[in-house]
């Protein structure tokens, strides 16, 4: 086995990390999938713990477990439909379950019901050209080892390497994969009682271009803010989040129902990601056979229909603009890298048929609406940009919220509300953009 120091390590990871991250980076988006057992349960994918199973009792789950043949083909179908980049599965949750053919863990898909979901899964990226995730528990609740292995050294040793031989059938068997996306480092409260660093060493040697995670307790290559949207300022980030708020796994779609997102919420959300300089993790949670609820393929083809024609102001390697570039309340901002050109996500259309920008110091080239190319009148007046004569309905038709394309020469100067420069939250703002 190869054993390396944590310094080395971190350089090592360090040296590749720019080309590794760069498709992610562009990506912005991607479909989570939670299915497992507890799918069937329709409590959520904490049930076994949640609700005080016994093992003996869960186990039957397995009797059961009986996906639809084309599951993974529908879940990555509706991926690329709401225009997703990549797609990450959970292959084992907490409760120990392996949803591909594993020599070792026989507690697996195969064994329940002679299907690898894994090897579906991959298929089915690579025919829809997603990006591959592969998300792994570190936490198993059934497991011998699992909760012994915190205090227990020789037990320790079992379950690391158990992790570990499980991580190498996944990274080994299935070509290239481009995500690992570790979970819940528990109950081991340190990434040497993990591994962690060896582990992972050894799992890049299998495959050279994969990202991972921050979730086994070492930063790696990106943060998962979960439920929330932000940024540490250190590491690139990738919100996790999830359509109802009420859990990961299924739950009754029909009753969940009052708890879904609209388009305009999703594309908010998928906007502060954009803006604050990170991606957007969507989950879904098939039911029981696998097949995804009406109520979010309605949702995810309806924005993905949005980001075919606006996509331009969500995909690819955005500057993060807040909160140094502003709009209004009605309005916010997205930037490309070279800050010459703004997309400004409008959530409520103006009835006057006005907008007014304030704090940009320099007057834009164009504004034009971005997905008809459409030029916009527009004024300038040293401390705002003022657009003129736009219509009273909202222009875009499909989820009510229309992007427009605000282009300029150079990165313009941007005093946030100029006219009234002050200290607010911690933030120096009375010298503008310079004083970022």
């Amino acid at each position: 086995m190869e054993y390396i120091s944590r310094l080395e390590y971190e350089q090592y990871v360090a040296k590749t990390r720019d080309k590794r991250m760069k498709w992610f980076k562009e990506a912005r988006y991607g479909m989570f999938i939670h299915y497992g057992l507890y799918s069937q349960l329709g409590t959520g994918e904490w049930s076994q713990a949640n609700e005080n199973y016994t093992n003996e009792e869960y186990e039957r789950l397995a009797n059961t477990f009986a996906p639809k043949k084309d599951c993974c083909e529908e879940w990555c179908a509706l991926a690329k439909k709401m225009g997703a980049k990549y797609a990450v599965l959970t292959t084992r949750h907490h409760e120990g379950f392996s949803l591909w053919n594993s020599k070792v863990n026989p507690y697996n898909s195969y064994n329940a019901c002679g299907r690898d979901i894994v090897r579906e899964f991959v298929d089915a990226c690579r025919k829809y050209d997603l990006k591959i995730g592969l998300y792994f528990s570190l936490m198993d609740w059934r497991h011998p080892d699992s909760w012994k292995c915190a205090n227990d050294p020789e037990a320790r040793k079992r379950f690391t390497k158990y992790i570990e031989e499980l991580c190498v059938e996944l990274l080994s068997n299935y070509g290239k994969i481009d995500i690992l996306w570790y979970d819940v480092s528990c109950p081991i409260t340190s990434p040497e009682g993990w591994d962690s660093i060896n582990r992972n060493y050894r799992l890049r040697k299998l495959q050279p271009d994969i990202i991972i995670n921050n979730r086994s307790m070492i930063d790696e290559d990106f943060g998962t803010p979960e439920g929330y949207i932000a940024s540490d300022g250190k590491h690139y980030f990738e919100s996790c989040l999830t359509l109802t708020n009420l859990a990961w796994g299924y739950v009754d779609a029909d009753q969940a129902h009052e708890f879904m997102w609209t388009p305009k919420q999703l594309l908010r959300n998928l906007h502060l990601c954009t803006c604050k300089g990170g991606n957007m993790l969507l989950n879904i949670a098939p039911a029981p056979d696998g097949s995804v609820p009406d109520d979010t393929r309605e949702l995810l083809v309806k924005t993905g229909e949005w980001l075919t024609v606006n996509g331009d102001a969500a995909y690819g390697e955005k500057f993060p603009t807040a909160p140094i570039y502003s709009a209004n309340t009605l309005t916010a901002v997205s930037a490309e890298s070279d800050l010459k050109t703004f997309y400004l996500w409008n959530w409520v259309w103006p009835k006057n048929g006005t907008l007014r920008f304030g704090g940009y110091m320099d007057a834009p080239k164009k504004i034009s609406y971005l997905e008809s190319g459409e030029p916009i009148d527009f004024s300038f007046d040293g401390h705002r940009i003022i657009l003129h004569d736009l219509p009273s309905d909202v222009p875009d038709k499909i989820c009510g919220v229309t992007v427009l394309k605000m282009e300029f020469d150079a990165p313009p100067r941007h005093h946030f509300r100029s006219y009234y420069p002050q200290i607010c939250g911690g933030h120096d703002y009375s010298e503008g953009y310079n004083k970022w």
